[in-house]
């Protein structure tokens, strides 16, 4: 896990080193471990390398591979890394390095792009040819790992995460609009390739970026998650799938074992996280280490689910940490978690994150956690009365009803001058929805929060906040061999009994029933849904601020509305609309923009 950068110019200019060093450096909390620059003509590349497998310096980066004429600056893991090694060696390939990274470059060479689909893990590399002036940036199937580019006709600049970009400097930093439409939709969630800045834009998910010497570039989509079925998928008894699912995550667990350090996990005490706890026990893992957090109650609302957690951790014998955050050192927390945001994220986990990552990092350096479970095995509330519909653009409604954050013209109504900005978030929904692979509402769903809303909210919160202290962070729920059985399931087996229904059953082998049977929960921070005292005094400051005042970006009277009584302002998946203004202005102001 790293940090990557780099610059290629179009305009036989040589690379600006300096540039590429100011990303690098930008990113050194995601790398603490080791810094390199590899600049040749027009192109320069720049690593900050976390320690992780092969920790000798035969791993450095950027690897260069002089007898192939390869180079490559790699963020992420390659799970099967060994077996693919052992395969290469025995064509004839010969390795300086015991590490993942060298791997990716033999693998390329001799199976070209076709060497992805071999690849299990998560990863984002730009991997050059010296001979042609090629680059190839590319991007997991899933998205695990963050890749941002800006690009003009002269030049383009990559990094792992959008701040380091603009510490390059040139980079175009007026709001786009359309990403602002998306933003107050879906809780924050910017679908690639948008950002929030319009002179950045992001790889999309199993996209394969080909940059050639003159500024050409094509992308392509190397992966689609597909929920066609067959006869046999569909005749499959729920006790088959049922173990399919256990022995695949069984699997996906064991891959992600694979270290030259311990591997711990993150512990909530909800199903998922616990299920993890269990099958890491049952694959032997010796004094495996479990985290958990809790904050303060607000309304009687719980701040911790420590209950389950000890539970857990007591049944399997874990060296367990807990955490408990008071309200004056969450509120001290909020700058600098918002400052290691890649880009402007409304969950109230992501400073639980932040802080829990903080105290993590200080005993491991790999955990793995429980994120995606949700979307991939339908856990949410609005997924049931989803499958009762059959009409697409009723489906198109019943989902804007659950998830938008508000509707159209309630966001034109927020905003100073909403104007005539069209319905994009409602048109991108419909346009996923009508998209081939998927038949059925319920499968358009969840396909749409498995590669879309997942990957640019749980996702990318814990690739930002584990990374801001060093820490990698695996989720054995997005294997993406799990994730296609997944789709292939029918609906029924997975929103049957309140969701989850064939996990939690392959979990009842595992995992003592009472964390199975508990209520649903979630990573609760209620000071940052229910804003009182202090934390809406923070609020306040930032939405007063001259540069907030100066970008009127949302409407006075409105603003000052939400204040008055901001408990009424909840959407309806249960956030802070306050939270989520004052969020996004906070990022830019720590940003300076």
């Amino acid at each position: 896990m790293c940090g990557i950068a780099g610059e290629i110019r179009f305009d036989a200019a040589n690379a600006d080193v300096a540039a590429v060093l100011a990303m690098t450096e930008a990113q050194a909390r995601r790398g603490p471990d080791g810094e390199g620059i590899f600049s040749i003509g027009a192109r320069c590349f720049g690593h900050r390398r976390l320690s992780i497998m092969d920790l000798s310096r035969r791993a450095h980066q950027p690897f260069i591979d002089n007898e192939l004429g390869l180079g490559i600056v790699f963020n992420g893991a390659i799970y099967n890394h060994h077996e693919l090694r052992s395969e290469l060696a025995a064509m004839g390939y010969r390795f300086a390095s015991t590490g993942d990274t060298e791997v990716i470059i033999k693998a390329w060479h001799a199976w070209g792009d076709a060497a992805l689909q071999r690849f299990h893990g998560m990863f984002a590399f730009a991997l050059w040819e010296r001979d042609s002036g090629i680059t190839h940036l590319v991007r997991d199937r899933l998205g695990i790992k963050p890749l941002y580019y800006s690009q003009n006709a002269s030049r383009l600049r990559f990094a792992s995460a959008l701040p380091a970009l603009l510490r390059s400097g040139d980079i175009d930093t007026t709001l786009d609009t359309e990403a602002l439409h998306h933003y107050l939709s879906w809780h924050a969630v910017v679908p690639a390739p948008l950002t929030i800045l319009r002179g950045v834009r992001k790889l999309p998910p199993a996209a394969h970026m080909t940059v050639h010497p003159d500024g050409r570039s094509e992308t392509t989509t190397w992966w689609r998650l597909d929920f066609a079925r067959s006869t046999a998928d569909e005749a499959r008894s729920f006790d088959e799938w049922r173990d399919m699912v256990l022995e695949s995550l069984r699997l996906s667990v064991r891959r992600r074992l694979v270290a030259d350090v311990p591997v711990g996990v993150l512990l909530s005490g909800g199903l998922d996280s616990s299920l993890i706890t269990g099958l890491l026990a049952e694959a032997g893992t010796q004094d495996l280490r479990t985290y958990s957090i809790g904050f303060e109650a607000v309304d009687q609302e719980a701040g911790d689910e420590f209950h389950y957690s000890d539970l857990i951790a007591r049944h399997y014998g874990t060296v367990h940490e807990k955490m408990h955050i008071g309200a004056d050192k969450l509120l001290s927390a909020l700058p600098d978690a918002i400052h290691a945001m890649a880009e402007p994220m409304v969950s109230h986990d992501c400073v639980a994150f932040y802080l829990l990552s903080q105290a993590v990092s200080q005993h491991s350096r790999v955990v793995q956690s429980g994120q995606g479970a949700d979307e991939v095995f339908g856990g949410y509330h609005w997924y049931p009365p989803l499958a009762e519909i059959a009409n697409e653009e009723d489906g198109v409604e019943a989902y804007r009803k659950v998830f938008f954050d508000r509707s159209h013209a309630e966001l034109l109504g927020l905003l100073q001058n909403g104007g005539n900005m069209p319905d994009w978030s409602g048109d991108f929904l419909r346009a996923h929805f009508h998209a081939a692979g998927a038949s059925s509402t319920i499968d358009r769903a969840l396909r749409l929060d498995t590669t879309v809303m997942l990957v640019d909210d749980p996702v990318k919160r814990v690739d930002n906040m584990t990374m801001a202290f060093g820490l990698e962070a695996r989720v054995p729920f997005l294997d993406h061999e799990l994730v296609e059985l997944a789709a292939r399931i029918p609906a029924r087996h997975k929103i049957a009994e309140g969701g989850k229904h064939v996990l939690k059953e392959a979990a009842r082998k595992v995992i003592p029933a009472a964390v199975i049977d508990r209520p649903k929960g979630y990573f609760p921070v209620p000071a940052l849904k229910y804003l009182r005292g202090p934390f809406l005094d923070y609020v306040r400051g930032v939405l007063d601020a001259p540069q907030a005042k100066e970008r009127g970006l949302f409407s006075r009277s409105a603003l000052d509305r939400m204040l008055t009584s901001p408990d009424e302002y909840i959407t309806p998946l249960r956030g802070s609309t306050v939270w989520q203004i004052a969020l996004l202005e906070a990022w830019l102001q720590s940003h300076g923009l």
